[in-house]
């Protein structure tokens, strides 16, 4: 998946693709939370921004004779103008995104291209559709096969369905199954999610004082629009955050594929935090650190707990092969000593089958990750390092995994006409499977560094 952007916040023009491990560094204020953002909002949103025409002909059909056969290889032939009319219709959508004003994005313009050749329709589908106790219809695709039969479970005569219903309901299962396996499902762990952990309780009783207050309403408020208002303040992935902090009570019912298969990776996310969080039936959170008997709240807990409660509970129950991870930041209140194990954490998702997007400006997590990729060579001195450090061939990486971007300024041809305008961009970083990345952004300032105090030591008279 390839993404490009034109005025996108301080971004004049910019591409990036989507890697199993997609990396974007930079100085502050460069452009990489809005290209986060941007891309989160699409994959968040695509099934609305996406229109697949239904036949009025294939409905009467459907009503007609209680069965359809729908051919999807047609719809397939239709991807490019089908992605290309929704990431318009999304780029409209842009301001509510960042909830910034409209002015904001007037000349913005956002494309995702897709590999129509990479395509890979859901082996299996299976929806039932009913209403009061009835099943209505039911759509489903076998194994290797190409079309999608549509049933009526009704009598034809009793089959009162809007024809606008069975239109949306049959273009949404089309887009699960022609979209689904290429365009990945987002979590997102956005840079405000501290605050988050420590206010959810005051967030749920502000809710939940608004919905008392609207049921108190006199009928000339829209209480929709009301509780609507809330939200607009907020950009969607900070949104987003606050719903799932708010809904843990919920989402530790469920189990990750990583819990059921691989709790070893739990084991590990448990050392970096030191302890284990849990929520209690009263829907209270709390950290337990390890070997101590002991339960603190959020805000009794350390920074770097709170930082990492959104990852951890999303590894332990809501992960699925392949998922799009995205971190903005992943270092938030890290030590550099668990910024490195981060880094291996990262590393072992994408070997599992999860990608995983970051936006860093941490040196240690992109030197870590360089380690794991000139680890990852068959060479009997590298294997007996590795060894001895104690990584885990699960853990290392090969770089044609990666895809590393620097947010910065740099020549680049805005028009036709060839000449090159030094404006913000993103610039693909080279990646050596020996040496590693090469993250001018890091090394530079070290290199100054290094320089004012090797001056400070050998200048002396």
């Amino acid at each position: 998946m390839k993404i490009k952007v034109k005025n996108l916040g301080v971004l004049k023009q910019a591409e990036f693709t989507l890697g199993d491990l997609t990396i974007i560094c930079g100085g502050n204020n460069t452009g990489k939370t809005y290209a986060t953002y941007a891309l989160f909002g699409f994959l968040f949103t695509w099934r609305r921004m996406f229109d697949l025409e239904i036949n009025d002909d294939l409905i009467l059909s459907l009503l007609a004779d209680g069965i359809i056969r729908i051919d999807l290889k047609k719809y397939v032939k239709q991807v490019d103008p089908i992605v290309t009319k929704g990431c318009q219709v999304y780029t409209k959508q842009l301001p509510q995104i960042f909830a910034a004003s409209t002015e904001r994005f007037k000349k913005t313009d956002f494309q995702v291209s897709l590999d129509i050749n990479n395509i890979s329709l859901t082996d299996r589908f299976e929806l039932t559709i009913g209403s009061a106790n009835v099943e209505l219809f039911s759509m489903t695709k076998s194994e290797e096969s190409t079309e999608l039969f549509v049933t009526l479970l009704v009598e034809k005569e009793k089959a009162k369905i809007p024809k606008e219903i069975l239109k949306r309901t049959i273009a949404d299962a089309l887009k699960d199954i022609i979209f689904a396996e290429i365009i990945p499902r987002p979590f997102i762990a956005s840079a405000e999610r501290t605050g988050a952990a420590i206010f959810r309780k005051e967030l749920n009783f502000a809710r939940n004082r608004l919905l008392d207050e609207m049921g108190q309403a006199n009928n000339n408020i829209n209480p929709m629009e009301l509780l609507l208002k809330v939200y607009q303040d907020y950009a969607l992935p900070i949104k987003t955050n606050v719903d799932f902090t708010r809904q843990l009570e919920t989402v530790v019912k469920k189990s990750s594929f990583i819990a059921e298969n691989h709790p070893d990776i739990l084991a590990d996310f448990a050392d970096i935090i030191g302890g284990k969080y849990t929520v209690t039936r009263n829907d209270e959170l709390y950290y337990e650190p390890k070997g101590k008997r002991l339960k603190l709240s959020m805000d009794e807990s350390s920074s770097a707990v709170r930082s990492l409660l959104d990852i951890g509970f999303y590894l332990k129950h809501e992960a699925q092969i392949g998922d799009l991870l995205m971190v903005d930041e992943p270092e938030l209140n890290l030590h550099p000593e668990n910024q490195r194990r981060v880094a291996r954490l990262f590393a072992r998702l994408v070997n599992l089958g999860i990608k995983v997007f970051i936006t860093t400006h941490s040196d240690y997590i992109i030197k870590e990750l360089n380690t794991l990729i000139m680890l990852n060579h068959d060479k009997p001195h590298l294997k007996r390092i590795a060894e001895e450090e104690g990584y885990r061939k699960e853990e290392l990486i090969s770089a044609e995994n990666i895809k590393v971007y620097m947010a910065e300024e740099a020549l680049i041809r805005l028009d036709e006409n060839g000449k090159k305008t030094k404006c913000q961009t993103l610039t693909l970083a080279d990646i050596d499977p020996e040496m590693g990345i090469e993250a001018r952004s890091f090394d530079t300032t070290i290199e100054t560094m290094n320089r004012i105090q090797e001056a400070i030591v050998w200048s002396q008279d």
